[in-house]
């Protein structure tokens, strides 16, 4: 991320919109269970909230500042940071109860790597285990937000038939002004 996005993320003001608008609508009517998998923390304002709602939560965070500081500032919880490229989990199969991404897909390299996500959430998901998240639509805003930063934007279109080749079933996608949430299943 770039340094305004960075802050961004880090601020106050998001943190605010994450515990007030995202979280209750990406996870409305999701049933977490008891170990999840959060996938691209970055600074772990998502994480702050999300934690509190489960027994077990395993983060995979690429960027190994962004791990380092999370993993520092919630030592001694219930969260457990992983420094790992989550196109390459060293995880064990079906081992999670849900997984979910907060505006992070955009952030992978390539639309080749972001499938090679997806196949790793399933592979790492028990059988019919929800995969839940957000990301945002293209907009100016947008655009101009991610000036010297990796923006693959994710086409929510064409979302559902990759999550299917991913491994997953039953997804919904639904669109917000400047984003969309999606939720499937791992299939069995």
């Amino acid at each position: 991320m770039n340094w305004v996005h960075r802050r961004i993320c880090a601020s106050a003001g998001w943190r605010e919109r994450v515990e007030a608008e995202i979280l209750p609508w990406v996870l409305k009517g999701v049933e977490l269970g008891s170990d999840v998998l959060e996938v691209g923390p970055g600074p772990g304002l998502t994480t702050d909230a999300l934690h509190k709602r489960v027994d077990r939560l395993t983060c995979v965070e690429v960027d190994g500042r962004l791990a380092d500081a999370l993993a520092k500032r919630l030592a001694g919880t219930n969260v457990t940071v992983l420094h790992e490229d989550a196109t390459a989990m060293p995880l064990p199969d079906r081992c999670f109860d849900s997984a979910v991404c907060f505006t992070m897909l955009h952030h992978v390299l390539s639309v080749e790597l972001q499938d090679k996500l997806l196949k790793e959430v399933a592979r790492v998901l028990k059988p019919g285990a929800v995969f839940a998240g957000i990301d945002s639509r293209l907009s100016l805003y947008f655009r101009m937000l991610h000036v010297f930063d990796t923006m693959v934007v994710v086409d929510p279109k064409t979302f559902p038939a990759r999550l299917e080749k991913a491994g997953f079933c039953d997804a919904k996608i639904d669109l917000a002004d400047r984003a969309f949430r999606f939720r499937a299943k791992r299939a069995t």
